[in-house]
């Protein structure tokens, strides 16, 4: 890629906006996974089905629990993070060199920052595969199986994955051949466009 070829223009979302966006989608993504799961495993939702479950439920199993759902949630979080630094580094041109960790203390977020300007096509597949893979699959091989531990797994990384949603939607319609390379500090990128698209048009 040569820069001196393409018009670079910023496009970043509102991080206020997105948690606003992900309450939202909750209910929809919610329904999109919790109705095919009821509509098999009924069982699972009768009382005595559920009274069985919490028989003998303890606070201190309680405790236990709300200390597995935490722990769960921040794996999930960094691993969200990690699938993003490991497809961007498949296509970028210095691999893993160009892969960044952190935390964006403002906002409490951990991010992945890819260094290099990625082909869109390939910046896409790094933007989306977190939320296939931890949050998608999840939730399809619940309804398979029958664990409503997956199920909310599911539900929550798709939810999860709001901010990569709106970064794609603001990506939609640019022209295939385009660059993207992720902000630095702000949640977004930087679009490079042809220039020769701009004297066409």
């Amino acid at each position: 890629m040569n820069p001196e070829d393409y018009r670079k223009e910023q496009l970043t979302i509102d991080m206020a906006k997105a948690n606003r966006n992900a309450l939202l989608i909750t209910i929809p993504t919610l329904l999109a996974f919790g109705i095919p799961y009821f509509l098999v495993w009924q069982e699972q939702f009768s009382i005595q089905y559920i009274s069985e479950a919490f028989k003998g439920f303890s606070i201190s199993d309680t405790f236990g629990l709300t200390l597995s759902i935490f722990l769960v949630t921040a794996a999930g979080i960094i691993v969200h993070e990690l699938i993003h630094g490991i497809f961007f580094a498949l296509y970028a041109e210095n691999g893993f060199r160009a892969i960044q960790f952190g935390i964006m203390w403002k906002a409490l977020a951990p991010y992945c920052h890819c260094k290099d300007p990625l082909k869109l096509k390939h910046y896409r597949i790094g933007a989306v595969m977190p939320a296939i893979l931890l949050g998608i699959l999840p939730g399809i091989v619940s309804i398979f199986i029958g664990s409503l531990e997956w199920l909310l797994f599911g539900i929550l990384f798709t939810v999860a994955a709001i901010g990569d949603f709106m970064i794609l939607d603001l990506l939609k319609n640019e022209d295939k051949e385009s660059y993207v390379q992720d902000h630095p500090s702000e949640a977004g990128c930087y679009i490079y466009r042809p220039k020769d698209e701009q004297a066409q048009s």
